[in-house]
């Protein structure tokens, strides 16, 4: 049996300076529908993760960001595919607009404690973990 050779893809966790981040609500006909997210997507052939990064938010959310780190990325099976996941930790740019749900149902600022209310997409659990096991040295969160 051959191996699955894993998707690249991105997602952002978006902080904003009152130390909430933003989730996105998938559209009901999509896979995985009404879950919440990490907005993002998939890596285009011959692009860098950080790139790709950069394009899906300005195409899900017409927002654009400054990547402060990079988080473990991590395999996950979702038994029919294999993505390969970079998580990144950003904030909006200066001169950004305001995330819009271009993309989504609805869009989110909630607390990290807050995360557990909601329907998460299962790959976004990992990259939960990886963001509470890896707080920015210059950020305090309660």
């Amino acid at each position: 049996m051959l191996a699955s050779i894993p998707i690249p893809v991105v997602c952002a966790v978006i902080e904003d300076h009152n130390g909430r981040i933003l989730i996105a609500q998938r559209p009901a006909d999509k896979h995985l529908g009404l879950k919440w997210e990490f907005p993002g997507g998939k890596v285009e052939p011959g692009e860098a993760p950080a790139a790709a990064l950069l394009r899906e938010l300005n195409e899900e959310l017409g927002c654009t960001v400054v990547i402060t780190r990079a988080l473990e990325p991590f395999h996950y099976d979702y038994t029919r595919v294999v993505i390969e996941m970079f998580p990144f930790v950003c904030q909006l740019a200066s001169d950004s607009a305001a995330p819009a749900a271009l993309e989504h149902v609805e869009l989110r600022w909630i607390t990290p404690v807050e995360i557990s209310h909601f329907d998460l997409a299962p790959a976004d659990w990992p990259v939960v973990a990886r963001y509470r096991s890896a707080p920015d040295p210059g950020c305090q969160r309660s």
